[in-house]
């Protein structure tokens, strides 16, 4: 509970001020405890008691932009989740996924979209997709004390613009670093352990205008390079019935494919793979 009720049950000041189109900043003033780079930690490094999630994918497409992740989460050499959620959407039209320390990524995710939906309801309107990222910049720097003791978080932030005179740069990608700096990427990006092989993977495949359907494919196969190089990436898990998520930003919003049309897809890269492995 916010500090400051009194026992008449009446709202503090900053509850009945003129407000801010920044929920981060309101909750700052209200109840700064809530926010996840506030609170504080005991002194050491935390980086092995918690679970992280690993490899998020992003591409732009001929129709809008893609966005993938896989489904393991480790706590050293242990697997902690194998189905945990590191893609969602930020708003109607952008997508947010995130690589690191899991329990405070999900929160700085529900946090963030709560912040957009706040900023269009005391504005009326959106924010740009420029102003988007540089909102989410700034939650990722103020994490920055948490990170520095293991406790980094990284986003992927991608969306369909709106705002954009020219088709092909409707679908934008923005990458960060841990002290918040963003970055925007041409064509695709990718994040957490099992980066740098997706990145290959995609590095050798992409190409400018792919159709929204061939994005969604090259997303999975790169994402299924990744699990086969770096051990905390996790790939199709055909038992279980565990698969990737796969979300599209297009004009028409944003879109989580079903696990069935996930399922199809993985299960045909894995029948392709198993007559060529090397892709």
């Amino acid at each position: 509970m916010a500090a400051g009720f009194d026992p008449s049950g009446r709202l503090p000041d900053v509850f009945t001020n003129a407000g801010t189109s920044s929920f981060t900043q309101f909750l700052t003033a209200a109840a700064p405890e809530l926010l996840p780079g506030r609170r504080p930690l005991p002194p050491g490094m935390a980086a092995d008691i918690a679970p992280h999630a690993t490899t998020i994918v992003a591409l732009a497409s001929a129709g809008g932009v893609v966005m993938a992740g896989d489904r393991r989460a480790t706590m050293g050499n242990l697997i902690a989740s194998r189905d945990i959620e590191k893609v969602h959407p930020a708003d109607a039209y952008s997508l947010v996924g995130m690589a690191g320390t899991a329990g405070i990524g999900i929160e700085l995710i529900r946090l963030f979209q709560v912040e957009l939906e706040h900023y269009e309801k005391i504005e009326g309107a959106s924010l740009s997709l420029d102003g988007k990222a540089n909102r989410l910049a700034s939650m990722v720097r103020s994490n920055l004390g948490a990170a520095m003791q293991g406790l980094a978080v990284v986003p992927l932030f991608a969306g369909y613009d709106l705002a954009a005179n020219d088709p092909a740069k409707v679908a934008r990608i923005f990458s960060f670093d841990v002290t918040g700096g963003p970055y925007e990427e041409r064509g695709y990006d990718a994040i957490g352990s099992g980066s740098i092989f997706a990145s290959s993977a995609l590095k050798k495949r992409y190409r400018a205008g792919l159709s929204l359907d061939d994005a969604v494919r090259l997303a999975v196969e790169a994402l299924y390079d990744a699990a086969d190089d770096d051990t905390a990436t996790g790939g199709p898990d055909l038992t279980r019935r565990i698969y990737p998520v796969v979300m599209t930003a297009t004009a028409e919003g944003t879109h989580r494919l079903t696990e069935a049309e996930t399922a199809s897809i993985a299960e045909a890269v894995v029948a392709d793979r198993m007559q060529n492995p090397g892709g």
